[in-house]
């Protein structure tokens, strides 16, 4: 275990005296992948040539010991969330020389969620034996749809029937596993979404994530738009099929894409909503520390490459770094925490932000006017109207 402390750099913040308090995770970034999909803008590189497996998993456990030295004593980790990039181009036991290093430099909860990501394509029934036996028991796949047609639009390398291969081989080897699912695609109809949900919900997932599709920014989809992408009311009647199927089948939306079974809400990602704290090692990971002088952001290099030779030197932790000031901290508080259906606390928010509840209290009773928001009972909850416009209810929050 770490016992050096060091400080972080800059000046500060808004001081958060109830850090220690802060569910603290760690995302680990795997920054390759077979082919790079055209609408992803993730930090994720094609394979060239071999993997420095070996070397990254070194590195990794290397720049998680240095980062744990800016860490007040007797912080543990809550969720552990493998992500990239494809992690499941890693063999088992890498991913298991990986979580046992992690575990000999900080305390790990014995409930802790780790989750991994994996793409059907990259995995096969012993390979998710071996990846469970390392430690990892939330697998999390990436199938985006059952129809070989939107796959291949979406340049998928796995096929609808390698997607529901990798399905039997993950309900074999994991209780617990989340399935993601694109739509809005181009050409996609409320008929073919249709029969997406049903495979989805009758495949013994414990926990659905479904997304519409976004044109992003530097991506391949963007330097070129798709055509047949639904129009804005065939979009909203798609989302509200999403919503009204999987309610119907037991998942609960607790989030804006998420939906779960009872129990199976994936905490990791319900730590990033809550503005918890996360330590981030991997390219292109980023990362948020809480302390006595206030939240620190930070993010490492993309460049699998320049982040390793960091890590070597460390000369250069972070590309980039900074503490959040005050004006910031109710946008960013409430830009998370009002993707959840059950909304934030107003406990929450002074606990993690180091402000009191007066700060936002005209922005809330501004959103509770237009009907995007109740607040009762401490809490601060989206409504289905919020929900729709979440991005006119956030703003409400800016500096």
């Amino acid at each position: 275990m770490v016992s050096r402390m060091k400080t972080l750099p800059g000046t500060g913040g808004v001081p958060v005296p109830e850090s220690s308090r802060i569910p603290l995770s760690l995302y680990i970034h795997w920054p390759w992948c077979v082919r790079k999909c055209p609408y992803c803008d993730f930090n994720s590189r094609p394979v060239m040539g071999a993997l420095p497996t070996e070397t990254y998993v070194s590195l990794l456990l290397r720049d998680l010991e240095s980062q744990l030295e800016y860490l007040r004593p007797g912080r543990r980790l809550e969720t552990i969330y493998i992500g990239g990039g494809t992690p499941s181009l890693m063999a088992g036991k890498e991913i298991g020389t990986l979580l046992q290093g992690v575990r000999n430099l900080i305390e790990v909860s014995p409930e802790c969620e780790i989750s991994m990501e994996a793409n059907p394509g990259t995995v096969e029934s012993d390979s998710l034996i071996r990846y469970r036996e390392a430690g990892v028991n939330r697998l999390s796949l990436g199938v985006q749809s059952f129809n070989d047609r939107e796959l291949r639009i979406l340049g998928r390398i796995h096929s609808a029937d390698d997607a529901r291969a990798a399905i039997r081989q993950a309900a074999a080897a994991f209780d617990n596993f989340n399935i993601d699912i694109m739509f809005g695609l181009p050409g996609e109809t409320r008929e073919s979404l249709a029969e997406d949900l049903r495979e989805a919900i009758g495949s013994g997932s414990t926990h659905l994530s479904f997304y519409q599709l976004t044109i992003e920014e530097g991506t391949a989809f963007a330097r070129r738009v798709p055509e047949g992408i639904p129009d804005p009311d065939t979009l909203a009647e798609m989302g509200d099929l999403v919503l009204s199927e999987l309610a119907r089948a037991g998942f609960r939306r607790y989030e804006v894409s998420g939906y779960a079974q009872e129990g199976r809400r994936c905490r990791h990602n319900l730590n990033y909503w809550g503005y918890g704290d996360y330590l981030a090692i991997g390219a292109g990971a980023h990362g948020k520390i809480s302390d006595e002088r206030g939240v620190f952001r930070y993010a490492q290099t993309g460049d699998p490459r320049r982040y390793m030779d960091n890590v070597r030197t460390l000369e250069t932790p972070f590309q980039e770094s900074r503490w959040v000031g005050r004006d910031e901290l109710p946008f960013e508080f409430m830009l998370d925490g009002l993707r959840l259906t059950d909304g934030v606390t107003v406990q929450s928010f002074e606990e993690r932000t180091g402000l009191g509840y007066s700060v936002i209290e005209p922005a809330v009773n501004e959103a509770v006017g237009e009907g995007l928001l109740t607040a009762e009972s401490g809490r601060l909850v989206p409504t289905a109207r919020g929900l729709d416009f979440l991005s006119d209810l956030q703003e409400l929050f800016l500096p």
